[in-house]
């Protein structure tokens, strides 16, 4: 936390953010644009700002592609406030939202821990229906894990598997794992108290996509990056898998689960379901 508050001390690099913050993922040419700054003025802010874990980059061909990091300030959030203080927070913050911004094109959500694991056991910890079951809060994942194979959802054990139109997109073992995202459910209406003409407005939101990054970090942990794309402008799911939504502890609480099992061998108490 001393690094994130002494990052976010300088103005520059706030800039930065705030930049991330309107349209997450963009390369050092695209952060430069506009800005009255040197290219290498630039790059050294962001390399103190992925030092403190405010930004996390992505290689993509001859690019880093840089996204904001969500996980450093839930982790501050989750230090100083109550739940019940975190959630009038989030009130508020929604309402200022509403009254002075204009909806995002096309938000998206990054988050990245470390886990004192191995590429290969977090890889099991992502497809294996054993795994996804102790910490999605019940939910297995099924799948053969094939490209363009479907991501089926079994709520229970001996439960049918549900298609949820979710498919696979990319499995390259122990490096690289992304698929398309589920849309809004009946039981997401009754969770978060919508009516039927608002589950109906949620549903015409465009799907999603969900990719895992994994990478060794030392000799016994591993750099886990999580990036949520693809959602409609200004949209529901996105507040949901970030855990803005009421109720919904989304992709942080969900991760969190995650690291814990891998580390102690048991998840978090109780975790909420991304989406």
């Amino acid at each position: 936390m001393d690094e994130a508050f002494r990052a976010l001390a300088d103005p520059s690099r706030r800039q930065l953010l705030d930049r991330l913050n309107v349209r997450n993922g963009q390369t050092l040419r695209e952060l430069c644009d506009g800005l009255a700054t040197t290219r290498q003025a630039v790059s050294k802010h962001l390399s103190v700002l992925e030092a403190a874990n405010l930004v996390t980059s992505v290689r993509r061909g001859r690019e880093k592609v840089h996204y904001l990091n969500a996980a450093p300030i839930n982790a501050i959030a989750d230090r100083w406030l109550s739940r019940y203080d975190r959630e009038r927070a989030a009130t508020l913050a929604d309402l200022t939202t509403a009254l002075e911004r204009q909806p995002m094109e096309s938000p998206t959500f990054a988050y990245t821990t470390y886990v004192t694991t191995t590429p290969q056991r977090l890889w099991a910890a992502l497809i294996e229906p054993a795994f996804t079951r102790r910490y999605w809060g019940g939910i297995a994942l099924v799948s053969d894990w094939q490209v363009g194979s479907p991501v089926l959802w079994q709520d229970a054990p001996g439960d049918e598997p549900r298609d949820l139109g979710q498919r696979v997109l990319a499995a390259e073992p122990y490096r690289r794992l992304s698929y398309s995202w589920h849309g809004f459910q009946p039981e997401h209406a009754e969770h978060f108290g919508w009516s039927a003409e608002e589950l109906a407005a949620r549903l015409g939101e465009r799907r999603s996509t969900v990719t895992f990054e994994i990478e060794p970090h030392g000799p016994a942990a591993v750099r886990l990056t999580v990036i949520h794309a693809d959602f409609s402008p200004d949209s529901e799911m996105h507040r949901a898998i970030s855990g803005q939504l009421d109720g919904s502890g989304g992709w942080p609480e969900l991760l969190a689960s995650l690291k814990t099992l891998l580390e102690t061998g048991e998840p978090m108490p109780e975790p909420t379901p991304a989406g």
